[in-house]
């Protein structure tokens, strides 16, 4: 067994510690040793963006990312979004529209949207479909998606 290394970040606006392997994915990281299990792993090899999350604001597949590159960076997870008291507005516009079913792929578009709507507060249905394009979902189409993360824009800007 290789050596652990100790890791500091900031998860979610808290500071966290933990142990990693060199190997050790970040996904892995967040899943196994944080217990923090809204980020989904689906193909782990960055094909599915079941996995997506924020290092330092830019979307990746934790599946790709070794834990330890988490060291002194900032990870926003699916945890981080909102609570059941308060909805993220992307949170709420997939309830309303539907915008999940089994939720494994559910996390990864919640994160890619939210990274979408940081850089493009109101983007164009096809602008949408691009940025998803990482991600999949076998279950519901992606109509409901997109719809959901339009509505998501518009609330978010009224706000």
């Amino acid at each position: 067994m290789a050596k652990k290394v100790h890791v500091e970040t900031t998860i979610n606006g808290e500071a966290r510690e933990f142990l990693a392997e060199p190997r050790q994915s970040l996904l892995e990281s967040l899943r196994d040793v944080l217990y923090m299990t809204g980020t989904k792993e689906g193909c782990n090899d960055g094909n599915c963006g079941a996995c997506s999350v924020l290092l330092d604001g830019v979307l990746v597949n934790s599946c790709c990312v070794l834990g330890v590159e988490a060291q002194g960076r900032t990870v926003e997870t699916v945890e981080g979004l909102g609570t059941t008291d308060k909805l993220h507005p992307l949170q709420q516009a997939f309830i309303e529209e539907t915008g999940m079913q089994c939720g494994i792929c559910t996390p990864g578009f919640l994160m890619a949207s939210k990274s979408l709507l940081q850089s493009n507060p109101s983007p164009s249905e096809e602008e949408v479909r691009l940025w998803l394009a990482g991600n999949l979902c076998r279950c519901t189409g992606y109509d409901k998606l997109v719809r959901a993360v339009l509505k998501a824009g518009k609330a978010m800007e009224a706000a």
